[in-house]
């Protein structure tokens, strides 16, 4: 009798109680605006922002309303503006490409290689195309940094960094977002922090934390933020940068400090789940496994493997038999956007050329949530599961 897998794809960690007595005291004092705060009182939000800056190594922190809604203020703080184009991964979710609509820019595609990182050859090609550059890390894939940075940095490139999938990764060392010019982050459920929804941004410019905080609808209160500029660096740009308003409040502020001080640990843990997946793919008929560099520390919250070359029909086939089993895996490669699963040819509100090399990729790419809830014995179950569907089609 074939075994199969009970748990969920999409169950998360309950909130931990340190977090939920935090949320408690805000829901008891009732003061859940960030700059609703008792005289002499410093707000939940402000403190998460002081505590990630000195977490990330950054000079300042700034919490908004979403992941989205940081990459959005990162695009109009770097003064993006409509018209102006924009590179950013072929190979992405659809919150950065539409970040970049949303500011009236336009999207310019860039490749995606093998290790489902952006693919520098073809970005050297297109510098010349745009001023900014946002730079998404997906599913957690960190590309060559140092490479990245000197191309940018000798074309005169501005680097945005999409770091939903990459919070608590480093490059050598050094953490994830702390390379460009502006490091965003998302709180939503399904990343590394859990406040439903939330983002960050840091950064060490000083105008351009400003124009953020202005940004996110600071209206004249900034002076109330602990990991902010000082108040003249506000004095000169505060009339011309409008308010666009996206702030956090205190409540999920005080639901993610706790787990925030937890990070590593929980990286440590995902970790441990991600190496027995992997392990017990390796060495699959016809299953190609995304190997990691060794100067990347990642976050192995999801899972990635190319089914190379195979017709899409097998694919849905081995979809099909694996959910039959209780595995879910998402494709990127389907005609039709599904989920969150969509690509640089769904999005046709932004023009694309066809890049056959990043197609080819892009059709192979098999994903799969690891959430903490799975047992390391669940994880060995379901690498047995992909494995033996992978390798009975692949045979047949």
């Amino acid at each position: 009798m074939k075994e199969t897998f009970s748990g969920s794809f999409t169950q998360q960690q309950p909130i931990p109680e340190d977090a939920i007595e935090a949320a408690i005291a805000v829901l008891r004092h009732g003061r859940l605006h960030r700059y609703n705060t008792a005289p002499g009182e410093l707000g939940e939000t402000a403190l998460l922002e002081q505590e990630f800056a000195a977490q990330m190594g950054a000079k300042y922190c700034l919490a908004v309303s979403s992941g989205g809604y940081a990459l959005a203020t990162a695009l109009r703080a770097v003064d993006v503006r409509p018209g102006d184009s924009v590179l950013t991964n072929a190979f992405t979710l659809a919150p950065v490409p539409g970040s970049i609509a949303s500011v009236g820019a336009k999207p310019v595609f860039v490749g995606v290689t093998e290790n489902l990182t952006i693919d520098l050859d073809d970005l050297q090609n297109k510098l010349d195309q745009a001023r900014v550059l946002m730079l998404s890390h997906m599913r957690g894939h960190l590309c060559d940094m140092n490479r990245l940075m000197q191309m940018c940095d000798d074309a005169g490139v501005i680097v945005i960094e999409d770091c939903a999938h990459t919070m608590g990764a480093a490059w050598q060392g050094q953490l994830s977002g702390r390379q460009g010019a502006i490091g965003c982050y998302s709180c939503q459920t399904y990343k590394h922090v859990n406040s439903g929804e939330g983002g960050l941004l840091v950064t060490d410019d000083a105008e351009l934390a400003a124009k953020a905080t202005m940004l996110s609808g600071s209206y004249m209160l900034y002076e109330r933020h602990l990991a902010a500029p000082d108040p003249e660096v506000f004095e000169r740009i505060k009339y011309t940068t409008p308010n666009v308003s996206g702030r956090m409040d205190n409540l999920r502020a005080a639901i993610l400090r706790p787990q925030l001080r937890d990070l590593d640990r929980q990286v440590d843990r995902w970790n441990e789940r991600y190496a027995a997946i992997e392990e017990g793919l390796r060495g699959t008929p016809g299953l190609t496994i995304v190997e990691r560099p060794e100067t990347e520390k990642y976050v192995g919250s999801s899972i990635q493997f190319l089914l190379l070359d195979w017709l899409p029909e097998r694919i849905s086939e081995v979809i099909r038999r694996c959910a039959a089993r209780g595995v879910e895996l998402k494709w990127f490669g389907g005609a039709e956007p599904t989920g969150f699963t969509s690509r640089y040819d769904s999005w046709r509100y932004a023009e694309s050329e066809r890049m056959p090399a990043s197609d080819r990729i892009l059709t192979g790419i098999m994903d799969m949530r690891v959430p903490l809830t799975f047992s390391l014995e669940d994880c060995d179950l379901i690498a047995r599961i992909i494995r033996a569907e992978v390798g009975s089609v692949y045979q047949s």
